[in-house]
């Protein structure tokens, strides 16, 4: 597995930025953080900024992506792994790629009851110190 910050804006890419998309928006919570992540652009927009501002890094099998790890304004926005290469540690190599790579990480997004994503923050000894709750 190669983790490297993504220097390119593949269709390979687009689809596994899609499919993550799709991904939050069925779990609660989701659709709000796809809109904050978003901020109005196309998933094709996002991709094009973060490439260009060297925020995405990249989990590859071979060529294929297979995992990003998003950073905005020092959150750590998203961790996505495709089904098929999840509980191989592709999210860990993606979290110490974004460490490693000197960003200042200070907060990270984890949905509500997404037990997997807070685990993996907590590995690293990240605490929850914010929880925000919404009246529907």
């Amino acid at each position: 597995m190669n983790v490297e910050v993504a220097r390119v804006a593949s269709p390979a890419l687009e689809a596994l930025l899609e499919r993550a998309h799709s991904a939050a928006g069925e779990q609660r919570g989701g659709t709000l953080l796809v809109e904050t992540i978003m901020a109005g652009r196309t998933v094709s927009g996002l991709l094009n900024d973060a490439v260009s501002l060297g925020t995405l890094v990249v989990a590859r099998d071979g060529e294929l992506p297979v995992g990003f790890a998003l950073v905005a304004r020092g959150v750590l926005e998203a961790v996505f792994v495709d089904d098929a290469f999840r509980r191989r540690g592709v999210a860990r190599g993606l979290v110490n790629a974004v460490i490693a790579s000197q960003r200042e990480v200070l907060d990270a997004y984890a949905l509500p009851g997404d037990r997997a994503t807070k685990s993996l923050y907590e590995s690293f000894g990240w605490k929850a110190r914010l929880l925000t709750m919404r009246a529907e």
